[in-house]
């Protein structure tokens, strides 16, 4: 299957990396799509290979987590989820899960490219690396802002102060009598 340059777009990737116990994380449907294949091969790959995947590097879903996933896309069924949904019985409409998804971090990712060996993986992962290297530095640049923010706050915290200490001194009566201004006729 040829390459489609969109798919490995920074954005696109970066719209596929959720923040799971903690982690920045890609689920198993997400990369099966990106690499082109099936998402149940690239789980037999994975569970062919599970001791290159210890618990850092990748994790299977609770159903709670998955249901909550679920919600943040607007439904279970939603169509980036569809082919995690295996239908336990064919006559039902609704589906159900019957595998819970895989979640891999970036060292996890970074794995697949030796257990998925191909030249597509290989493109992949350079372009998955690159977009959570990408998130790592907006990261960092939005801690730096929070912190000049912060200090900012704490500036004019001191500054507003005066300006209220100068407000207060303006606003105090003077207890002496003022001389009335203009003509009083006797």
């Amino acid at each position: 299957m040829p390459l489609n340059n969109d798919i490995l777009k920074t954005d696109t990737i970066a719209e596929r990396i959720y923040f799971i116990r903690g982690e920045k994380v890609m689920l198993d449907v997400d990369l099966a799509i990106l690499y082109g294949t099936e998402t149940k091969r690239l789980k037999e790959a994975v569970r062919r290979n599970i001791k290159r995947f210890p618990p850092d590097f990748m994790f299977e879903l609770t159903k709670e987590e998955f249901d909550t996933l679920g919600y943040q896309f607007g439904t279970s069924n939603d169509h980036i989820l569809r082919s995690q949904i295996a239908s336990s019985n064919k006559n039902n409409k609704r589906g159900g899960t019957r595998y819970l998804p895989f979640a891999f971090t970036e060292q996890g990712v970074a794995m697949l490219s030796g257990v998925l060996n191909s030249q597509r993986a290989i493109e992949v992962n350079i372009a998955i690396m690159r977009t959570f290297v990408q998130l790592r530095s907006i990261l960092a640049s939005h801690h730096e802002l929070s912190l000049r923010l912060e200090a900012l706050e704490q500036r004019y915290d001191e500054q507003f102060r005066g300006v209220f200490e100068a407000i207060k001194q303006l606003m105090k009566d003077d207890t002496k009598p003022k001389h009335p201004i203009g003509f009083i006729p006797s």
